[in-house]
């Protein structure tokens, strides 16, 4: 009759410790403002000491969880950064932009915005993508007048759809690394899950709050000059891009067409893992686009070690995720949860958005909410014996709801903020309700795909 009690405890105890890590979490970095990377590390040892761990396990555990995020993540960013780079340097980008632009026309200019958004950011990181697309925003406000608002937001849907839902990206590939799902149908899916989530998010709520918010273009617009000299064509440029996505599309075709472990199925999936897939990509820029359109040797260094330096912030707040994320797993504050919230009666695939969201709300990262909502249902959905795509359509699904709702406390917020020159009141209106129509929809064909597969 006793044995219940200390188990209610203990549960009680593990779910105060998640509560009480993650409000302090949003404490430190938003009134302490101390450092995400800083604070990540505090608030995971603090929540391994709550929760009843060893200390010699809670150092365990951080290596584990550092080592198990950077050891895929690592890879995909440093060959995912200079493959962008060489792809803007030359051009390729800008050529993807200005064919859309020209093929839609004026009339359907917030659609070709938010197409170009969608490829060029393919292999780019969400900020960079914004630092070398934003100029495009500007320069047709300029030249057609009226709202920045209007081509903003198509742009920012594009680029954020690429960033939440499609591989190479890096927070989807975590994802999808993390939760062991099927690369390709995480293509399949995501591609599935980002267009229609940048269609609504994008042309169509641009050209709705446009007419309820107003931003004029910056009073230091000078223009935007376009690259000198020869440009790689449009088609070959849009090859170059989607070549890394052929690669990995043909390990999982391979799973369906060849026989299992045999010469050509196994090369296969060497070439379309992501690590091969993005270093062919790599030297496939830089040999047919940067040697071929003029670089020396020595500019291509400069350009990929420029490439990666802003990476190192990137890594080492997402590498921190992954520690707290493995806190919550090693503790028992994950499988504590995990079952409570599927205890309530939510299906997994609500469970999975909800619980993405929640944790994007509190604490900002979009990465950092990914990694606590697997740390937190990964436990529970182990059992269940879900396949590759169903375990991609949830990664979907995490992916959609850890992109909702974003507020002051995310960079992405005040990226748009100083970039379009909103006050905080309009970035609420357009950015944050962006990002929760990308992430719903989002979510909403990720539960599509779960409940048919």
């Amino acid at each position: 009759m006793n044995t219940p009690i200390p188990e209610t405890l203990n549960m009680l105890m593990l779910t105060l410790t998640a509560a009480g890590a993650v409000f302090l979490l949003l404490f430190l970095v938003m009134y302490a403002r101390l450092h995400a990377f800083i604070a990540l590390m505090v608030v995971s040892i603090l929540a391994g000491l709550f929760s009843g761990m060893p200390v010699k396990k809670i150092i365990e555990t951080m290596q584990e969880g550092m080592a198990g995020t950077l050891g895929f993540l690592a890879i995909v960013v440093a060959l995912g950064a200079m493959f962008g780079r060489i792809l803007h340097e030359t051009g390729a980008l800008e050529q993807i932009a200005i064919k859309l632009i020209t093929c839609f026309g004026e009339k359907r200019t917030n659609l070709a915005i938010g197409i170009t958004g969608l490829v060029c950011a393919l292999p780019l990181f969400f900020d960079v993508a914004i630092v070398l697309l934003i100029g495009i925003v500007f320069t047709i406000t300029n030249r057609l007048g009226g709202n920045v608002v209007k081509t903003a937001i198509p742009l920012f849907a594009g680029v954020a759809a690429a960033a939440a839902f499609l591989l190479p990206g890096p927070t989807p590939m975590l994802v999808a690394s993390q939760m062991n799902a099927d690369f390709g149908w995480m293509i399949l899916i995501g591609i599935c899950a980002a267009i229609p989530a940048m269609l609504i998010a994008g042309p169509l709520f641009g050209n709705f709050i446009s007419q309820h918010v107003f931003i004029a273009l910056p009073e230091n617009y000078q223009g935007n000059e376009s690259k000198k000299g020869k440009m790689p064509s449009f088609m070959f440029s849009l090859l170059i891009v989607l070549f890394p996505l052929a690669l990995v599309g043909l390990k999982t075709l391979s799973n369906y067409f060849l026989v299992k472990d045999s010469i050509a199925e196994q090369w296969l999936e060497f070439i379309g893992h992501p690590f091969i897939a993005l270093l062919l990509a790599c030297l496939l820029a830089i040999y047919s686009l940067g040697f071929r359109y003029g670089m020396n040797r020595e500019k291509v260094m400069e350009i990929c070690s420029a490439a990666i330096q802003p990476a190192g912030i990137i890594l080492l707040i997402t590498g921190a995720g992954g520690v707290f994320k493995q806190i919550l797993i090693n503790s028992g504050v994950g499988p504590v949860l995990g079952n409570a919230l599927m205890n309530t009666g939510l299906p997994i695939v609500l469970a999975c958005f909800v619980l993405a969201g929640a944790v994007r709300i509190i604490q900002g990262s979009a990465t950092v909410a990914c990694l606590t909502t697997i740390g937190l249902i990964l436990p529970v959905i182990s059992e269940f014996g879900y396949s590759g795509a169903q375990l991609a359509a949830l990664a979907v699904c995490i992916s959609g709801g850890s992109i909702v709702l974003s507020h002051v406390n995310d960079s992405g917020f005040w990226l748009f903020s100083k970039f379009t020159g909103a006050t905080e009141a309009q970035t609420l209106k357009t950015w944050t309700l962006m990002e929760t129509i990308l992430g719903t929809v989002g979510a909403i064909v990720g539960m599509l795909f779960f409940v048919f597969l």
